[in-house]
């Protein structure tokens, strides 16, 4: 596997290794020693599966006070996904990174707690598997606003999909932070 840290240094990409033969493809999207070596000592208590059509946007969310970091794989298709730092107190504080995951190259993105995450479908369709490492807890779902100007994420779309909680989300600046 390749580990590769990216402009916000908490934020990991990890690029397994690939088997590809006559038959198709295999690889290990998760390996407890390798992660933990990577620095990620993350102990994952629910996966969940997410399905969207092409210009959904889903985000930006995380939670507080029950935090989860969260390890995101595209199972089919491709997406944009954004990650903005929400700790108050980092030196990156509202700073974000977009990395493209899709099927044709699989990879990982690891999230830790104290960042809100989402992304765009860019792809038909979209089947995305993520493990976290604290339960969804309703009450404590946070959303920052997609396109909060102070954000500067250059989405590229006008007029997204977008669920109601995600077009009312709030500005970093009134944002419940870390």
């Amino acid at each position: 596997m390749q580990i590769t840290r990216t402009l916000l240094p908490d934020i990991i990409l990890i690029t397994p290794d690939v088997y590809r033969d006559a038959r198709g493809y295999f690889f290990e999207s998760y390996n407890e020693k390798v992660y933990q070596e990577a620095g990620i000592a993350a102990r994952f208590v629910q996966t969940c599966h997410s399905y969207s059509v092409k210009n959904t946007l889903r985000g930006l969310h995380y939670q507080k006070p029950h935090p989860q970091g969260k390890l995101i794989g595209v199972v089919k298709g491709a997406i944009r996904d954004l990650v903005v730092d929400v700790r108050r107190a980092s030196p990156t504080f509202g700073q974000h990174i977009e990395i493209r995951l899709s099927d044709n190259l699989p990879q990982m993105l690891w999230i830790p707690e104290g960042f809100a995450h989402g992304f765009l479908t860019v792809s038909d369709e979209a089947h995305i598997l993520y493990q976290v490492t604290d339960f969804y807890f309703p009450k404590d779902e946070r959303v920052l606003l997609w396109n909060d100007p102070a954000l500067g994420i250059p989405w590229n779309i006008a007029d997204p999909i977008l669920s109601d909680k995600d077009k009312n989300g709030t500005l970093l600046s009134a944002l419940e932070t870390y």
